[in-house]
């Protein structure tokens, strides 16, 4: 059999990796509350979407018992099949050109101060939906001014045409995650390439020097330590200036199994590495997500 690599600090030797079920330091509660009920219903009432419930994340009943959610357009199915997310794949709806007009009144319903805006990847169009992200900005501006906005998009195939779109409007926080390692992504995002992550992130910094990047990264895929750091010295050359990693959950059987938990350590030390060569914030915990 293969050795396992080891490291210094961490024994990976020690460590289960093919596990049966979660460590005691992976805890989800159950979505409940007053405030998750209102924000559940104000969705409803607006016919919009939220990355919270389409993606399973399992931080749903912190965020929306807190009155924060991140917002999903341009409809709940996505062109692409990527093996860990649960969002439905298949032919999208044309779309609803009223959808920004609804997020930005439910925004100034719920009176937040920073909202996070997502997509899902509309491949089926020349534009990628840019064109209505770019809407979504500029009317949450209108109607509730003083709030930050977080877009977390698709990397429209590279183009920075398209990504012109949408730094025009000039949001505050330009997010496009990678994911994973290169040598995984067409296991993990088949539909997907690494370099169209690098033009994204690398043009959005060309684009408005202003803005501030950000990136996310999942492990427990099959990943190994070193290849983790090798991405996150990538998104630092490309002038990421946030970056996220958590552990990737299984939303189904049918989706990609864990290859293994990371421990709380392994993540510490990654945070560490990662504020050690630049970044400007790290957030790395086992329920991390990137938005």
């Amino acid at each position: 059999m293969p050795r396992t690599p080891t490291r210094d600090r961490i024994n990976t030797e020690q460590i289960d990796t093919t596990p049966s079920r979660r460590p005691e330091w992976i805890k989800v509660r159950a979505p409940a509350g007053e405030t998750y009920q209102w924000l559940q219903d104000l969705m409803r009432s607006k016919s919009l979407h939220t990355v919270c419930e389409e993606a399973m994340c399992p931080n749903i009943c912190e965020c929306w018992g807190s009155g924060t959610a991140t917002f999903l357009m341009m409809g709940d199915i996505c062109t692409r099949s990527c093996g860990f997310c649960d969002i439905k794949r298949g032919k999208p709806a044309p779309l609803d050109w009223m959808e920004p007009e609804r997020i930005a009144q439910a925004v100034r319903a719920m009176k937040l101060k920073h909202v996070v805006i997502t997509s899902v990847n509309r491949d089926d169009r020349v534009d990628g939906g840019a064109p209505i992200l770019s809407m979504v900005i500029r009317r949450i501006r209108e109607l509730h001014p003083g709030c930050s906005i977080e877009v977390l998009i698709p990397d429209f195939k590279g183009s920075i045409e398209t990504l012109k779109i949408v730094m025009d409007a000039q949001p505050e926080i330009l997010n496009h995650n990678v994911e994973t390692v290169p040598r995984l992504f067409k296991k993990i995002q088949p539909q997907d390439r690494y370099e169209w992550a690098e033009a994204t992130l690398s043009n959005a910094k060309r684009l408005d020097p202003e803005v501030l990047t950000k990136s996310g990264i999942m492990v427990g895929l099959g990943e190994n330590f070193d290849e983790v750091k090798e991405v996150m010295r990538d998104l630092r050359d490309w002038s990421v200036d946030i970056l996220t990693i958590g552990q990737y959950l299984q939303p189904s059987k049918k989706h990609l199994p864990i290859e293994r938990y990371y421990t709380p350590e392994e993540f510490d030390e990654l945070e560490q590495y990662g504020l050690g060569i630049g970044f400007k914030w790290v957030e790395s915990a086992p329920l991390v997500r990137s938005s």
